[in-house]
């Protein structure tokens, strides 16, 4: 299938037998700019077959291609959180017929529920930006007073470290994205404001490399105010043990006009972190992976350094009141510290 790369209603490139040719690089998206790899980029814009609900959600919409490319090209490669897409050849589609704006099937793609998989097999639209909603968790978007905000399933402890780790973020002056409770689910809202900047995820331009120091030196040409905000991501990764930060879960904002890159994302998805998965038993953190490897980093460039905010006690105790849930706030403060006290300050 041949076909024209957008960035909103501006033709970047062109994808004509099977091969790429970029129209105009500054605008299009990163990783096609690196490897041309038109395939593996709508791939990557899929949402996770493995889901349950992705599955109910791609027979509910009576999709004859179910694979991943399949599904992307089904809604134009559109997503929430960029301005890139695609349309054939000649066609006279605009960025304006393509864009999302309903969520009639969010309840379906976050609770896989019988009442919404039969009203969602009724309905006549198709369009719905849950087939490029990526990543393992069942989630959706919801459009709320003109806001998108993704709605993510988390249990009691799940919740507990997303939140947690966004108001201690928030405590110490970082960039983070905004999150919110909810009953079953922690939402965040989108960091784009309905895509008026694109954001390009680091898998773009590190492919599936999470090496701190490689990732560094890439926002250093990138663009060198990245390097705060990316320090203080991973200085929170580490007190707070956050073991899924991939190339997926955290990225560039880039303008849409120009393809400048504006500075890193704020902070999201640490709800793999703290005591997701549990309260951890190495309460000292010896020997801990995190800790090592954030120190290899500053050891590599010690002026990192002046990133790393003081903590004390009495900020997390105060964290971890203001989120308002039962843990065992002891044993938490003592893990987050001991972490700390163990990077080289």
């Amino acid at each position: 299938m041949d076909f024209l790369i957008m960035n909103r209603d501006t033709v970047v490139a062109e994808w004509i037998d099977n091969k790429l040719n970029l129209i105009k690089p500054s605008l299009a998206p990163m990783y096609l700019e690196l490897t041309s790899n038109v395939p593996k980029w709508l791939e990557t814009r899929a949402i996770d077959s493995h889901r349950a609900n992705s599955r109910l959600l791609k027979k509910a919409l009576r999709l004859t291609e179910r694979d991943d490319i399949g599904s992307v090209l089904s809604v134009n490669a559109v997503t929430i959180t960029d301005n890139y897409w695609i349309k054939p050849i000649n066609s006279d589609l605009c960025y304006a017929d393509v864009r999302f704006d309903n969520d009639y099937f969010a309840t379906l793609a976050l609770t896989g529920s019988y009442d919404s998989f039969n009203r969602a097999a009724h309905s006549k639209s198709t369009k719905t930006p849950e087939l490029t909603n990526i990543g393992s968790f069942e989630k959706c978007w919801k459009l709320i007073n003109g806001d998108w905000w993704m709605y993510k399933k988390a249990n009691h402890d799940e919740m507990f470290s997303e939140f947690f780790i966004y108001q201690l973020g928030m405590e110490l002056g970082f960039n983070m994205a905004e999150y919110k409770r909810g009953n079953g689910v922690i939402k965040t809202k989108d960091f784009t404001d309905n895509a008026m900047v694109n954001f390009e995820p680091a898998f773009n331009f590190m492919n599936d490399c999470e090496d701190y120091i490689q990732t560094l030196e890439t926002l250093k040409d990138l663009c060198p105010n990245c390097i705060c905000d990316y320090v203080k991501m991973l200085f929170l990764d580490t007190i707070c043990a956050n073991p899924d930060r991939h190339t997926f879960n955290f990225g560039i904002l880039r303008d849409i006009n120009t393809g400048d890159v504006l500075g890193l994302a704020p902070n999201f998805d640490n709800n793999m972190a703290l005591i997701s998965r549990g309260y951890p038993k190495n309460i000292k953190r010896k020997n801990d992976i995190f800790v090592s490897l954030f120190n290899e980093l500053l050891e590599f460039d010690n002026r990192l350094k002046k990133y790393i905010p003081p903590l004390t006690e009495e900020i997390i105790l105060k964290v971890i009141k203001s989120v308002g849930m039962r843990v065992r706030s002891k044993e938490i403060t003592e893990f987050i510290m001991n972490g700390y006290n163990q990077i080289e300050q």
